[in-house]
């Protein structure tokens, strides 16, 4: 697995660059950059009177969100993911158009998120970000990527009980100050999972069982690891076998 960091130059990846089959590019973005991979975040809204670099549904989601340092975040994530993906297929950040697939579980058209257009199925992606961290992840085949803060102790207390029976019961036998950074791991691992389904968490983390041993346990058609987040950070990230 390819890992980067994106910062204010532009990242320089072509077509040539785009990963295939299970292989995984994984980019680290800080949100609080005010130039992202040669743009400038504030562009990703409006440049001038015309249209900036987001679509309408990322202005409007942007627009609907009340502090100011949220709103700079989610653009600076959504300037980047654009660079980056505009990079691998080979057209302008500010021409990248979304679908969505189909949710696995009530076959809507709200499963992940995709490129349109001729290209689509040769390139899946994810983004994930927290407080200032943002995660990208780009392979072949269907992946899911995520970045969460450790909670804190009272988060803690409310979340274990969300989680498989036997992960709850792992962390419960665990003194009270262990269990934040192991509940960060598990929740990760869960959602990079469940975003790369394309199930998200309309049906919660009870399942599958993940663990919060150093390495996950096996999820069946999906390969789980734990990837290097900043401190007071968790992630992971979830990429399909081959013919899922």
């Amino acid at each position: 697995m390819g890992e980067y960091e994106l910062g204010g130059d532009a990242p320089g990846t072509g077509p040539g660059d785009r990963p295939t089959g299970g292989a995984v590019e994984l980019w680290r973005l800080d949100t609080t950059r005010e130039v992202v991979g040669g743009v400038r975040v504030d562009d990703g809204l409006l440049a001038g009177d015309g249209p900036g670099l987001l679509d309408a549904a990322e202005r409007s989601r942007a627009a609907r969100l009340v502090r100011d340092l949220d709103r700079r975040r989610y653009l600076a994530a959504h300037v980047g993911l654009r660079v980056l993906l505009g990079g691998y297929l080979g057209v302008p950040a500010g021409e990248v158009a979304f679908v969505r697939e189909d949710c696995p579980g009530c076959g809507a058209p709200h499963g992940r998120p995709a490129p349109a257009g001729p290209l689509a199925g040769t390139l899946h992606f994810s983004l994930s970000h927290s407080g200032d961290a943002a995660l990208m992840a780009f392979s072949g085949r269907p992946v899911g990527v995520d970045v969460e803060a450790v909670p804190d102790a009272e988060a803690t207390a409310d979340l274990v009980e969300t989680l498989h029976p036997r992960e709850a019961a792992e962390l419960l036998a665990l003194p009270e100050e262990a269990r934040p950074p192991l509940l960060g791991r598990v929740w990760a691992r869960k959602e990079a999972y469940l975003k790369g389904t394309g199930m998200g968490l309309a049906k919660g983390l009870r399942d599958p069982y993940m663990g919060t041993a150093g390495l996950p346990a096996p999820t069946p058609g999906w390969a789980v690891r734990d990837v290097t987040a900043p401190a007071g950070f968790a992630a992971a990230v979830a990429v399909a076998a081959a013919g899922v």
